[in-house]
């Protein structure tokens, strides 16, 4: 609970910081949460994530290299998906439920994750504050791994903070790049 009270307070006073906590680390799981905060209306921030995904999502976490190949579907059961060459294509995340400009929930492992014997469930919530959005990204995910789950929560977190700083320059500048 403290934790939750020193992250909301972090970005009230640094709105440009992505917040980023382990929420909870097992054999068996792990639950990371990122909370940014973007400057712009919540159903703009939606249509950013669902609509141009290719334009902020970092190209070095695909398969083919090339972001502008995602595509992610605004209803269920749509799919966070990307082409590959010769007519090959990923399904990264299934869509389970769309709220435009509130909530968005997916589910399925990302990257490496996906040739393992677990499962996650990504929830986007948006939520209007002064200034623009809170956007809150939870993902918890859990199965079997022999050598344990837990190693996998920082550098799965680590990519959300990327991903997510990476929307909120996207959407603030136009640039995914921006600093």
């Amino acid at each position: 609970m403290k934790a939750a009270y020193l992250a909301a307070a972090i970005l009230a006073l640094a709105p440009g910081l992505a917040i980023c906590d382990v929420i909870d680390s097992a054999a068996n799981g792990f639950t990371v949460k990122t909370t940014v905060q973007i400057q712009a209306p919540p159903a703009e921030v939606y249509r950013k994530i669902v609509f141009n995904v290719g334009d902020w999502w970092n190209p070095r976490h695909t398969f083919s290299g090339n972001s502008h190949n995602l595509t992610m579907e605004s209803k269920a059961p749509g799919c966070l998906c990307e082409k590959l060459p010769n007519q090959g294509s990923v399904r990264h995340l299934e869509v389970l439920a769309a709220a435009p400009g509130e909530k968005l929930v997916l589910s399925g492992g990302l990257g490496p994750l996906q040739s393992l014997a677990v499962t996650g469930t990504m929830t986007w919530q948006l939520s209007a504050v002064e200034g623009g959005t809170k956007l809150e990204v939870t993902y918890a995910v859990g199965g079997y791994l022999a050598t344990g789950l837990s190693t996998w929560a920082k550098p799965v977190d680590g990519v959300l903070v990327e991903q997510l700083t990476r929307l909120k320059n996207f959407s603030e500048h136009g640039n995914p790049e921006a600093r």
